[in-house]
């Protein structure tokens, strides 16, 4: 099912990443220190939360903050990946987005630092999302009670940890969440093109570095685990997918959904029309947002 939203009448994230751009342009020789550093700007679009607790944890061996709405059912997991091409972002920068989401869907989120490229490159942040999918299953979490989420590379992450178990034989979790999510490492996707005038931050060539990072010379770009438009979905849990419209990765997006629908998966796409990369970023901030994660938790309830 595909879906269109109205634009907002704010776009504090548009801003934020025509700032990232002429930045980027500035300072084409940042060193990785000044990038993360950055991008650890994701959360200022994003209003607090209210109600909403926050603890650092360290879960199967990596750290994380968790994200603690009051009132919020702890049995009910939302394991987070963040994005950031799997090299820059954190648990700060999408501690935020996370609580928002949480608070909605009635459950506690989970945000990991994974093992972050080119020092740690593929697949480690998959291990890693792994190794927190299984600690919190041997703490006495059902499987079927834990959401992998995540927001463009963590997008990615969300649905490669789900494929990583089913390849493992292992159990899989509840339902699969990917908010603008990159996938495509072959980096020649359509919308690539026809959206490179409006997406205010994606560039092929900022895509090219962060895959060279993630992937090197040695992993091949269409390894399920690394790039799941290759990934089998039979038997895949349950997802829920969004994109903005005028984004590069929007063909992403409904790739995803097309191969998920084929295998027969129950996957819902939306496409909200006019708004950029991960628009839920602007949460508290913009009514496309808000009303976004209203309708995810609507989804979220109706599969419990």
């Amino acid at each position: 099912m595909t879906t269109q939203t109205t634009t907002g009448t704010q776009d504090k994230l548009r801003d934020l990443y025509t700032e990232w751009s002429q930045l980027m342009a500035d300072y084409p020789t940042m060193n990785m220190r000044l990038f993360r550093a950055v991008f650890d700007e994701w959360h200022q679009p994003t209003t607090e939360p209210e109600n909403v607790t926050y603890r650092e944890d360290v879960v199967g061996g990596v750290p994380g903050i968790w994200c603690l709405p009051e009132g919020a059912d702890e049995s009910q997991v939302l394991l987070y990946t963040h994005g950031g091409g799997f090299a820059v972002g954190s648990s700060f920068s999408h501690r935020k987005l996370a609580g928002h989401v949480a608070k909605a869907l009635g459950a506690v989120s989970f945000v990991l630092d994974y093992r972050r490229a080119p020092e740690h490159p593929h697949p480690a942040q998959v291990e890693d999302g792994v190794a927190v999918f299984e600690a919190l299953v041997d703490s006495g979490i059902d499987p079927k009670n834990i959401t992998t989420i995540g927001d463009s590379a963590g997008g990615n992450l969300a649905i490669a940890i789900a494929l990583s178990l089913k390849e493992q034989g292992k159990p899989l979790p509840g339902q699969v969440i990917a908010f603008s999510p990159w996938l495509n490492m072959e980096n020649d996707g359509k919308t690539l093109e026809t959206n490179l005038d409006t997406d205010a931050l994606i560039t092929p060539q900022l895509l090219e570095g962060m895959i060279a990072g993630v992937l090197g010379d040695k992993i091949d770009p269409t390894t399920p685990l690394a790039n799941p438009l290759y990934g089998d979905y039979e038997g895949f849990p349950r997802i829920y997918i969004n994109a903005g419209s005028v984004e590069c990765l929007r063909d992403n997006a409904e790739q995803l959904h097309e191969r998920a629908t084929a295998a027969g998966v129950d996957s819902t796409l939306n496409i909200a029309e006019g708004q950029q990369h991960v628009f839920t970023f602007n949460a508290g901030n913009s009514d496309v947002a808000d009303e976004e994660i209203a309708r995810l938790a609507d989804w979220y309830r109706q599969g419990r």
